[in-house]
């Protein structure tokens, strides 16, 4: 599944193509992915600018003067930027059209989702996908206090506490994996046994491991892809995920596999206490 880092290279990617741009045309060929289409999404968008761009946790947003665009990419969806009248594949399922660009989504599992929050119904933040996630681990607001105080009474392994996205959001399997390896941090320990000062290396951790994500084109493991059609190779540099049974490469110890939460979990029992 596409996590964080994977969305934030898709906008980075999209984002020089569209923000300022008219759209001139909508292609559906589905009715709805995860979701249904709005019924009126032709008329919301076709005509009207572009202004920025935008994102929320694994939410990619396209905002427009009168309200925004929410698209999630689902398990294996990606969006790419590509000449207009490119002849579409099986899973090809949307053509935002911008003049002499085009940006299309493909989600060959249909767990995507296009979605439309119009400003009269209020604040973006309290849509109701968005309303309950965590802070952004990039922002300000992220912090080490904020994650001693938001766990002292979650009593769950912290790697769960992590992937279920209201203390902070976006920190998905993979960088959950890597983050804990690199603040020296077992996914096991209950989260409010964890001290103010592991937090503290456990937040460093996190937004470096999601910005080193970000600048090598996140990672790809099956399908995802860049809009401009690349791969990302941060997978090259995993320490511990998808790793169980080799070499540590730190301490030489061998990296274990357990399931949380029905989620893999990889971790080195030497270096991560």
């Amino acid at each position: 599944m596409p996590e964080l880092p994977e969305v934030e290279v898709t906008r980075l990617g999209i984002h020089p193509y569209i923000e300022g741009r008219k759209v001139t045309g909508l292609i559906l060929r589905r009715d709805g992915l995860r979701w249904p289409f709005p019924a009126n999404l032709q008329q919301l968008i076709v005509g009207q600018t572009v202004v920025s761009t935008g994102r929320r946790g694994k939410y990619l947003l396209l905002h427009f003067s009168h309200g925004s665009l929410l698209i999630h990419l689902g398990m294996s969806g990606n969006l790419r930027i590509m000449p207009p009248h490119t002849p579409a594949q099986k899973h090809d399922h949307v053509d935002i059209v911008l003049g002499d660009q085009m940006l299309r989504l493909t989600d060959p599992r249909r767990f995507g989702a296009v979605l439309w929050h119009d400003h009269a119904d209020g604040a973006l933040e309290e849509h109701l996908l968005l309303r309950k996630l965590g802070v952004e681990p990039l922002s300000d607001r992220f912090t080490d206090d904020l994650m001693f105080q938001q766990t002292r009474q979650r009593s769950a392994p912290i790697k769960q506490v992590l992937l279920a996205g209201d203390v902070v959001v976006g920190v998905g399997n993979i960088y959950a994996c890597e983050s804990l390896f690199r603040a020296g941090i077992n996914p096991k320990i209950a989260a409010d046994r964890i001290s103010r000062k592991r937090y503290q290396v456990l937040s460093v951790a996190i937004r470096q491991i999601l910005a080193e994500a970000i600048k090598q084109g996140g990672s790809t493991l099956k399908d995802f892809v860049g809009a401009d059609g690349k791969t990302g190779y941060f997978q090259q540099s995993y320490f511990v995920y998808d790793r169980a049974g080799e070499a540590c490469r730190v301490c030489q110890g061998t990296i274990r596999h357990i399931t949380q939460g029905q989620r893999s979990s990889f971790y080195c029992v030497n270096c991560q206490k």
